[in-house]
């Protein structure tokens, strides 16, 4: 067995300990399942793209594992790559008649709709680096895997007969941008989706990790604020004379969605989400919190490309999240950190309105 398919190995790589020990109730369980789930995607592609089939795939044991079944693959139209993947939850303990709020529902998900991030294989390294691309210049809303990921989630919702609460959205940077996007979409009409990001890109200057300097670090970001809410103001003056509101601002409905992110501050890709929120904590205790909102509503690109009449959004901006730091030595983008046993983080929940 090569070294690439011992990663792609359940019994192998994966976190074959909790399929005796699982617990719903303990949040790094339903931490490594989500993840679980989200390299079933990234399998999937790679038995398609290598041709196993039947006893030969590698796929099935990262979902059944966990009383799992596969009941749909969404696949990209343009490069017929399974990007994303349905699961239906079929085993023990399946009680789903709670009516509690998303994040303090302790029984197994009924689906999880999970979505994998960039895979550098021939049959799929060219899709997915345009994507990145987008999710660079915040146009990834306008892609097919948003248009058949939204869909897919909306099915779901409404074969679950318009119940929510049991349903989870999981991604791994690229696919947790697809989970952002998709979850701030089903916000607008009121659903709230429990979601769990695995390294979420942030797409900016990563200040985090070249800048090393505290107060040096705060001035740019003092700068860039001061910047992108005087923008705002004299643009949406000019567009929407005499009103202090954005046209189909849905951003009271967004505050009352928490996403889970899971970030590693050695990864730069993600990194700077710590100085994101630390600043927003920063402006609303300082008393700026008119600017912080503008903050979190806009990126400076976004306001600039409204203004030429281009759409844009910036999907990494968040109101609310919370927040689960990898403490241990990693430097790794991968998915394994997160069902590494024994693995230390640091939880911390961010709610600002």
């Amino acid at each position: 067995m090569t070294k690439s398919s011992e990663k792609e190995t359940f019994h192998l790589s994966g976190p074959q300990y909790l399929t005796k020990i699982l617990d719903w109730r303990n949040a790094s369980h339903r931490r490594s399942i989500a993840a679980s789930s989200v390299k079933g995607v990234y399998i999937l592609e790679r038995d398609r793209q290598k041709n196993r089939q039947g006893p030969d795939a590698l796929a099935p044991p990262w979902w059944e594992s966990f009383h799992f079944s596969l009941i749909e693959t969404l696949v990209d139209s343009k490069d017929q790559s399974i990007f994303g993947a349905i699961y239906q939850y079929k085993g023990p303990n399946n009680d789903h008649h709670s009516t509690t709020s998303s994040h303090h529902n302790k029984n197994p998900p009924k689906y999880v709709i999970a979505f994998r991030g960039t895979l550098l294989k021939p049959k799929s390294a060219y899709q997915d680096l345009k994507l990145d691309l987008r999710v660079i210049v915040h146009r990834l809303h306008n892609s097919t895997r948003i248009t058949i990921g939204l869909q897919a989630v909306q099915n779901i919702v409404d074969l679950n007969q318009g119940s929510y609460n049991d349903i989870w959205l999981a991604g791994h940077s690229l696919g947790s941008t697809i989970s952002l996007i998709i979850g701030r979409d089903m916000v607008k009409n009121n659903i709230n989706l429990e979601t769990y990001l695995f390294n979420p890109p942030f797409a900016s200057l990563p200040i985090e990790k070249i800048i090393n300097n505290s107060t040096l670090k705060l001035g740019i970001r003092c700068a860039h604020s001061v910047v992108t809410a005087g923008l705002s103001f004299a643009i949406n003056m000019v567009m929407s004379p005499g009103s202090t509101n954005q046209p189909n601002d849905t951003f009271p409905k967004l505050c009352g969605w928490v996403p889970y992110l899971f970030v590693n501050k050695s990864d730069p890709i993600c990194s700077d989400y710590f100085g994101y929120f630390e600043y927003l904590e920063k402006m609303i205790e300082s008393g700026a919190d008119e600017i912080a909102r503008v903050v979190t509503r806009n990126s400076l690109q976004s306001i600039l490309e409204t203004a030429i009449g281009r759409e844009s959004e910036p999907s990494q901006n968040l109101p609310s999240a919370h927040m689960i730091t990898n403490l241990s030595p990693c430097t790794s983008h991968g998915l394994s950190q997160w069902w590494a046993p024994g693995l230390q983080c640091n939880y911390k929940r961010y709610k600002f309105w």
